[in-house]
């Protein structure tokens, strides 16, 4: 599948031609958004923009500047710099319309359709889109809490955790040792601890060869095994060991103090220590009583809340059935759920709700990798229709076209979130 920007920016059918928009007796419509990345960002440039002013959105993100999770590992591998992931929210608001609201958002009254703010005061909406990431599930990694994350960054959410994850890594004695404490299953972007390995071990193959990598792995098997191993074999040989449960890496515990790992009773001494917990919607769906255990279940139709109709969900937050969580995913829930909602505000016309999704990975230089699958909706769930992944054995001009398309859709989606 070869992803080109036009295409891209119609997923979801979400560029649509509207009907002159109904408006309520008591004034325009309410859209509160919480969340501004993939998810989020999206959806509100898109009911605002298609609803052409017809639909008054707002949104709630405590950053003004918002780091990309997807293509932080380049950062780590050298690839690129912390400056190319930041995105501002200045065009959403000039150009759409869009009131940005930078504050923390701390609760949901679902009776009297508000938002609380950590500021103080509430946002009213009648119709309210959360898209509020991941948060850790306390206890996951025994040893391991936010506490610890200056000494023992998870880095799965960018920004300053890249910067201190690089900089250990950067820090690294010759000959040192990196281990990750991978997660289990599901968690946000699959291939994404493995992408990570590999553009460390990109980075510690020009500065520090004979250093070691060990992940203590959960999972029986993961995201692109197959190409992640032919590659790590290829450019990095000897330079990475996968520990997975067979041998012991369910049970894993760490010291942020002694800054060892123990993997089921064997110590080992290192000089970073990334560990990436199990995961869980953002806090803020739970504590609207949206979730059930760790993630919110939706509609797969409009992404719409199985607990309530008026509030919709996105993104990594989401139990929707077949997608993976990704920045992808994340995109192209927002467009069918733009869509929907405008068309339940205004009386423009929805379509039926299709979806896509790709994750790219750069195992080395030009060696690009990537999986994908097309999706529909269904009573159940969003179920998938058909998919595609590299494979073994690929000559590098492929690997180089593949790298060269996630060039290309980076800027398409950052240009679809912002603007």
């Amino acid at each position: 599948m070869t992803l080109h920007r036009r295409s891209f920016l119609a997923t979801g059918a979400a560029s649509l031609t509207l009907a002159a928009p109904m408006l309520r007796a008591q004034g325009k419509p309410r859209v509160v958004v919480v969340g501004g990345g993939a998810g989020g960002a999206t959806a509100a440039r898109y009911i605002a923009k298609d609803s052409e002013g017809a639909i008054d959105v707002t949104l709630i993100e405590p950053s003004r500047t918002y780091y990309t999770c997807f293509f932080s590992n380049l950062y780590l591998g050298g690839f690129r710099e912390l400056e190319s992931l930041a995105h501002g929210y200045g065009t959403l608001a000039a150009e759409h319309g869009i009131n940005v609201v930078h504050d923390w958002a701390t609760g949901v009254d679902r009776d009297a359709r508000t938002v609380a703010l950590a500021g103080g005061g509430s946002v009213p909406y009648d119709r309210l889109i959360l898209s509020p990431g991941i948060d850790f599930v306390d206890g996951s990694v025994p040893g391991w809490g936010l506490e610890h994350q200056d000494v023992m960054p998870h880095a799965y959410k960018a920004g300053t955790q890249t910067e201190l994850l690089k900089a250990q890594v950067m820090a690294m004695p010759e000959g040192g040792t990196f281990v990750m404490v991978a997660p289990p299953n599901p968690y946000r972007c699959p291939p994404g601890p493995y992408e990570r390995v590999s553009m460390i071990a990109n980075y510690l193959k020009a500065n520090n060869p004979t250093a070691k990598i060990i992940i203590a792995d959960p999972k029986e098997k993961f995201s692109k095994q197959a190409l992640f191993e032919e590659g790590w074999q290829k450019h990095y040989s000897g330079m990475i060991e996968r520990i997975g449960p067979d041998f012991g890496a369910g049970n894993t515990s760490v010291d942020a103090a002694s800054m060892t790992v123990d993997i089921d009773g064997e110590v080992i001494e290192a000089d970073v220590v990334n560990v990436i917990p199990a995961q869980k919607a953002g806090r803020i769906c739970s504590e609207a009583g949206l979730t059930e255990g760790d993630w919110a279940p939706v509609n797969a139709a409009d992404m719409s809340s199985k607990m309530d109709e008026a509030v919709h969900i996105l993104g990594d937050a989401s139990a929707q059935g077949d997608m993976p969580k990704s920045g992808f995913s994340a995109n192209s829930q927002a467009k069918v759920c733009a869509m929907a909602v405008r068309g339940a505000l205004t009386g423009s016309r929805v379509f039926p709700a299709r979806f896509n999704n790709t994750c790219w990975s750069l195992i080395s230089g030009e060696d690009g990798v990537k999986v994908g699958a097309a999706y529909e909706a269904t009573d159940e769930k969003i179920a998938s229709t058909e998919g595609f992944i590299s494979q073994t054995g690929e000559d590098p001009a492929t690997r180089k076209a593949t790298y060269e398309e996630s060039l290309g859709w980076y800027r398409a989606i950052t240009e679809d979130m912002f603007g």
